[in-house]
């Protein structure tokens, strides 16, 4: 198999470059990824070297350079994980927007928004250059946040029946990209096959993100930030059990198919969150502040993996004891996340004040 993964810089892709080079070591992957202020190439420093890694930077709106890449790899399989993925950075990004003097200038910063350029016309670049090129398989990671949100009191779980109802721009962009991969299967039978994920937690994770912020801001002798008032609910996925359901979905899911993935059979706030990962670091819970909650937030997730479960997939991380791997990797690796925030030090002040 030879593999292009997008964003294979950021996150969850560099996590999946490293585990499927483990574990096929007779595939070619190519890391196709922009380097935005989340990507990073010391992500896959220790596979740099591997013969059967290449890194290519690259644009997933530039379609010129993705037929070239495909061409010349002669790649059969995509997975795309390249967006832009923060809510916060969305809803601040749409803000922006209500300060355009007239139609034009509001197009203008519509088209310039990174949620969607990246995530809605990037996808249907990458879509275009993927039915051009032939390719067998194109694998699009979504989120569950398609789905909108959940009553508190409520014991329903998100679904692949799940109706759509996005309450964030970049839940919407995301909910686009779904749109338009499924179209390109059912109009022009792309191969195609989709997974609407939890929340991920794990290593290398980027330090704007819930529990590696708060993981840092500790280490750093800072407080933990919740979104007032703490009781909103997440289905907590360890990125190790994400990328093996990508994984099992790339060896036996079904063309055209969506499978949801969660992590976890329980719910848990991020307010108890925020005091597990105040004990792990032996910490005082007088080290939780509150902040002004954040527009449209949604209060709660949670997933039912049954259909993927019949491909042989569950989630295997106990999330308390993720959680603790999770501190001690950022605890051994500063070297990876002080410069990280070092850099988006703006953004920090900017979203959590002080």
């Amino acid at each position: 198999m030879k593999l292009l993964v997008t964003g294979g810089a950021g996150f969850i892709g560099s996590n999946f470059i490293r585990h499927w080079l483990k574990n096929h070591p007779q595939d070619e992957i190519i890391s196709y990824d922009k380097l935005t202020y989340a990507g990073n190439r010391d992500n896959l420093k220790d596979v740099a070297e591997n013969k059967n890694y290449k890194f290519v930077w690259g644009d997933i709106c530039d379609l010129f350079l993705l037929q070239k890449t495909l061409r010349e790899n002669a790649i059969d399989t995509i997975v795309h994980f390249a967006a832009s993925t923060h809510v916060d950075r969305s809803i601040l990004e749409a803000k922006k927007q209500k300060h355009a003097k007239d139609v034009v200038d509001l197009f203008t910063e519509s088209l310039s928004s990174d949620f969607v350029l990246n995530n809605v016309w990037g996808t249907q670049v990458l879509l275009e250059a993927a039915l051009k090129a032939g390719v067998k398989r194109f694998h699009h990671i979504s989120t569950d946040e398609v789905f909108g949100h959940i009553p508190l009191e409520s014991k329903s779980k998100f679904n692949e029946s799940s109706m759509y109802s996005p309450r964030s721009p970049y839940a919407a962009s995301k909910a686009a990209a779904d749109h338009l991969v499924m179209a390109y299967h059912n109009t022009y039978g792309l191969p195609v096959t989709v997974t609407n994920c939890s929340n991920n937690y794990g290593p290398y994770h980027f330090p704007e993100k819930f529990i590696p912020l708060a993981i840092t801001n500790l280490l750093e002798g800072k407080k933990i930030p919740v979104y007032k008032p703490g009781n909103q609910i997440r289905d907590w996925l360890h990125v190790e059990d994400h990328y093996r359901a990508v994984e099992m979905v790339l060896l036996r899911g079904k063309i055209g198919d969506t499978y949801c993935v969660g992590g976890m059979p329980g719910e848990i706030s991020n307010l108890d969150v925020a005091k597990m990962i105040v004990k792990i670091l032996g910490k005082s819970e007088d080290d939780i502040t509150y902040v002004v909650d954040r527009p449209g937030h949604d209060v709660k997730y949670a997933i039912d993996w049954s259909k993927i479960k019949t491909l042989g997939w569950e989630p295997q991380k106990d999330f308390e004891h993720g959680l603790a791997e999770t501190a001690a990797w950022y605890q051994q690796n500063e070297w990876w996340w002080k410069p990280l925030k070092e850099k988006n030090k703006e953004y920090y002040q900017q979203q959590y004040g002080n």
